[in-house]
């Protein structure tokens, strides 16, 4: 349930009157997700979708996240605009928590994507690419290398022989020179976070692509490497031949890999699944009781990397 902070219609109506979108008709709590609370809110005026940002989400972040879903939509992309309210701020304070209104956007993730899903999916990736390169705003990548060397430093203190194995399968990725293959490649505004439930469809198209709050600057094919790594493979992490194939194909479809991106993308791929492995056995490791959302098991993402290592063994 991503519901961490609690909103009632009293505490919601007051500060939704400063977004000019008219009375509060209903007020319903989103349940997917695991950093931030959501709610739906209808009002006179239509759908809209109130988000609390939690300790996670770097408030300070939160004009490049929201200026690039701003930016893309403006762009003709399915992207959600954020409101802003009467004194000109698309982001405001409820409950204790920074708050933004964004528009609703129609339809539902896949849980099991078709090839045409998949093709769509990585066309949408390109297309974000190209229409975010004269984006303004920067952002360091918030779970880049120092980031991620400073999680595999933290589980080290508290990892038992397990853990401790997953970490030195990891260590390569980490702590070497093979921790940011993607330095040197062309860079810009990326998603950062491109799985199949940030992704909405209507039929075979997609409606909405949400979930900026890890976005930032870094390289194109880093960005494909994440999303490969969770479209194509299966929830055990084992790979999916057709999906790989399919995603990337439409990725290149509207914007071709550079030679190097190409040759980059398995040591690309495995950084990817070191990141998700590494959050996901930190939050194992250090779960706090209080929140409501179990930490996910980081095993899926080892098997990736595990791949993605075996194709960089064999592109070297």
């Amino acid at each position: 349930m991503a519901v961490f902070t609690p909103v009632e219609e009293a505490d919601a109506e007051p500060f939704i009157s400063r977004y000019g979108l008219g009375a509060l008709r209903s007020l319903t709590p989103i349940a997917e997700g695991v950093e931030n609370t959501n709610y739906r809110i209808d009002t006179d005026r239509g759908r809209f979708v109130l988000t609390l940002f939690e300790g996670r989400t770097d408030a300070a972040a939160l004009p490049f996240c929201l200026g690039l879903t701003a930016h893309a939509a403006d762009k003709g992309l399915p992207c959600a605009r954020p409101v802003r309210n009467d004194q000109g701020r698309a982001v405001g304070e409820l409950n204790g928590r920074p708050a933004a209104v964004l528009e609703w956007l129609p339809g539902a993730w896949k849980r099991d994507p078709s090839l045409t899903h998949q093709h769509a999916a990585g066309a949408l990736l390109a297309r974000l690419h190209l229409a975010a390169a004269d984006f303004s705003l920067e952002r360091s990548n918030p779970v880049g290398p120092a980031a991620r060397r400073a999680l595999f430093e933290r589980c080290l203190t508290r990892a038992d022989a397990a853990d401790r194995g997953l970490l030195d399968r990891m260590a390569p990725w980490v702590t070497g020179p093979c921790a940011d293959p993607g330095a040197a490649l062309p860079r810009g505004p990326i998603h950062a976070d491109y799985f199949p439930d940030n992704l909405l469809f209507e039929g075979d198209a997609p409606s909405g692509l949400i979930d900026f709050y890890f976005g930032c600057t870094d390289s194109y094919a880093y960005d494909l490497a994440i999303a490969l790594s969770a479209w194509g493979f299966d929830a055990d992490g084992l790979p999916l031949t057709g999906a790989l194939a399919a995603f990337r194909s439409g990725y290149e479809s509207v914007r071709p890999l550079t030679p190097a991106e190409a040759a980059a993308l398995p040591a690309l791929g495995a950084v990817a699944a070191v990141r998700f492995t590494l959050t996901r056995l930190h939050d194992q490791l250090f779960h706090d009781p209080t929140r409501l959302v179990t930490p996910k098991d980081p095993a899926p993402f080892l098997r990736r990397l595990d791949w993605w290592t075996e194709q960089a063994a064999l592109a070297a």
